[in-house]
């Protein structure tokens, strides 16, 4: 079962506080979305708004074309997964999983016989007959998801599922997570604020912030070619330069920053006029390509500060020559030599700069290098 959802501005108000303010989003039938942001941002707010614990202040949620304003969460074609996993302790990995199926008036042998298929699913049919307390937690998330398709939604509401696991569980539950959607074709709303975990399992992310929603986009594009300041430093580590636009011609756009002036090939510059703030972003592991052939921008030269290996890279701290005040975060090869007090060229490839409107606040920056 899968259902195409449409949330039209929505808002969500608590007394005095703004949830969400007038998001708007539509999904696709078997699309895997997830809500990405800081805590408070709305993301669990409008989770609850698609599950129907929550009712908005003011729009619209559809699920499959039909409002749900009026629907009680049990009536919905939805199902929630908790972080908790909230298994029954006295009941079997089976009826665990053939709980929902039992409200619903279904047969002994007719649930029995699901519930073991879903075990299969995600490889714990052997252990049928186990109780909660005798599995690992990766296992326990296993069957908390088992028990949440058995009712076959629509779409199942996923808030924050793999937080409680450690690094190694939380990224073989991610893989999966998305195999098992991928076969059973749900919709899935899957809420987290670990950037890594949005990467690996979604089709589109939402990054929100505020009650607002930032960015929407695959994880290539979101990261690659984020659409906002506050987008591109919550997706990871980036370097912001702050400029102002000189010049936007047909085939290139000047920027000029206090590492120099640099010229980028042309875009769609709609909305940047000549004299206007602007930021360049830069992505750490963009100034890698340093050597070769093809066009090139240079940033001047940089004092290396210090470094630290991390196995697929270094990372190095660099303060430019013309502007020592400014750290600048670049991944190195496995092969660098990094050197504390050595000069490299700041080199990189100019189409991997992203220009953005505006200069960093103080929220923008948090967790950035600039």
């Amino acid at each position: 079962m899968t259902a195409p959802v449409s949330i039209r501005n929505a808002t969500k108000i608590f007394g005095d506080f703004t949830a969400l303010d007038d998001v708007s989003l539509e999904i696709a039938a078997g699309e895997f979305i997830v809500l990405l942001g800081p805590s408070g941002c709305g993301k669990t707010t409008l989770l609850s708004l698609l599950g129907g614990f929550l009712s908005p202040t003011s729009g619209t949620i559809e699920i499959n074309g039909k409002d749900m304003g009026d629907v009680a969460p049990a009536k919905r074609p939805t199902t929630t997964m908790f972080q908790d996993y909230a298994l029954f302790p006295h009941m079997s990995l089976r009826d665990n999983v053939a709980f929902g199926l039992k409200m619903r008036k279904v047969g002994k042998a007719e649930r029995h016989a699901k519930a073991e298929e879903l075990l299969d699913m995600v490889g714990l049919r052997t252990s049928a007959n186990k109780k909660p307390h005798e599995l690992s937690g990766g296992q326990r998330q296993r069957v908390a998801l088992a028990r949440a398709l058995a009712v076959e939604p629509d779409v199942l509401l996923l808030d924050e599922p793999l937080g409680a696991l450690d690094l190694k569980l939380r990224r073989q539950m991610q893989d999966e997570l998305k195999a098992i959607q991928k076969r059973v074709g749900t919709t899935f709303v899957h809420v987290t604020h670990d950037q890594e975990e949005a990467m690996a399992i979604a089709d589109r992310i939402v990054v929100m912030n505020a009650g607002r929603i930032e960015d929407v986009g695959s994880p290539e594009s979101i990261y690659m070619q984020p659409k906002t300041l506050f987008s591109a430093s919550f997706m990871g580590e980036v370097n912001f330069i702050p400029g102002t636009l000189e010049s936007a011609r047909e085939n290139a756009l000047t920027i000029k920053t206090p590492l120099g002036t640099v010229e980028l090939p042309a875009f769609d510059h709609a909305g940047f006029t000549p004299d206007a703030p602007v930021t360049l972003a830069i992505r750490p592991e963009h100034f890698r390509a340093s050597t070769g052939t093809g066009p090139r921008v240079t940033l001047g030269k940089a004092k290396v500060e210090d470094g630290s290996f991390f196995g697929t890279h270094h990372r190095a701290h660099l303060s430019p020559l013309d502007y020592p005040n400014m750290t600048i975060t670049a991944h190195m090869p496995q092969s660098a030599i990094i050197e504390p007090g050595a000069w490299v060229e700041l080199t990189l490839d100019p189409t991997s700069v992203v220009l953005l409107p505006g200069h960093p606040t103080q929220t923008a920056q948090e967790g950035v290098t600039s």
